[in-house]
């Protein structure tokens, strides 16, 4: 039995044709699972506070990556990102985050409110405004980034922690309430080396590692499979579920 953990790279999915909406797409797992979708034959549209990183992507992707700038917590953002693909949404990833660490007592207000904003409400905000051409067409995936410490807490992360934990409720909920129109919502829980990861203290990370069972992060090369399953069309009695690819830190 061959012991190598590396992902297939055969393991593909058909998404021609498709119309996806990513957001938190500069970087990390997200860069990573545009260029799986492009390569599988969507059209994409990226949206992050600055995605000129994607600049050069864009320009080899023959008209099939659009970018837009902006804040998922503006619903504004949201609504210019439906629009680029003239109202018609496949596809909708959820992975726009950002971290201020603190222990409960040193938050301000603005360290609680910009990571609820940018976490929980920027995932309603795309939420809300795929949904319509979702239901409309009987047809549609969505998945959301939460975390393993939406589940059991994370020392100094009460406003990640509580934002996380939020997505897995709408989550739940929205897959209820739209599941008759053959959409299906669901989350993914990883837990991967990217710059989130790497932000955080050499120390507190180390700590992380050692409380993961696989005793290492995963590569996003890891997830991006993951998703693209529950993005395609052949999850499409999987809904409202949680899907830990995390290395076993969430048991």
């Amino acid at each position: 039995m061959s012991t190598d953990s590396s992902p297939r790279s055969d393991l593909r999915f058909d998404f021609s044709g498709r119309k996806v909406i990513h957001t938190g797409s500069a970087q990390g797992i997200g860069r990573a699972t545009v260029e799986r979708f492009l390569a599988d034959g969507a059209t994409v549209v990226a949206v992050d506070l600055d995605t000129s990183a994607l600049t050069e992507l864009a320009e080899r992707s023959d008209g099939a990556l659009h970018l837009i700038d902006g804040d998922v917590a503006d619903p504004e953002t949201a609504a210019r990102a439906v629009a680029a693909l003239d109202g018609e949404v496949d596809i909708l990833i959820n992975n726009a985050g950002v971290l201020r660490d603190r222990i409960h007592w040193k938050l301000t207000d603005d360290d609680w409110t910009r990571v609820l904003d940018v976490h929980l409400r920027g995932t309603f905000n795309f939420i809300r405004a795929c949904t319509p051409a979702m239901r409309k067409a009987g047809y549609g995936r969505i998945i959301n980034t939460t975390s393993y410490a939406g589940i059991r807490g994370n020392f100094g992360q009460a406003n990640y922690s509580a934002a996380k934990a939020g997505i897995i409720g709408l989550t739940k909920a929205v897959a209820k309430e739209v599941a008759a129109f053959g959409v299906t919502v669901n989350a993914i829980s990883p837990n991967a080396q990217t710059a989130m990861i790497d932000s955080i203290p050499e120390e507190r990370r180390e700590e992380i590692r050692k409380e993961v069972p696989m005793q290492r992060f995963s590569s996003t090369d890891e997830v991006v499979p993951a998703i693209a399953f529950l993005a395609s069309a052949e999850a499409g009695y999987i809904t409202g579920v949680v899907v830990p690819v995390d290395g076993g830190i969430s048991i």
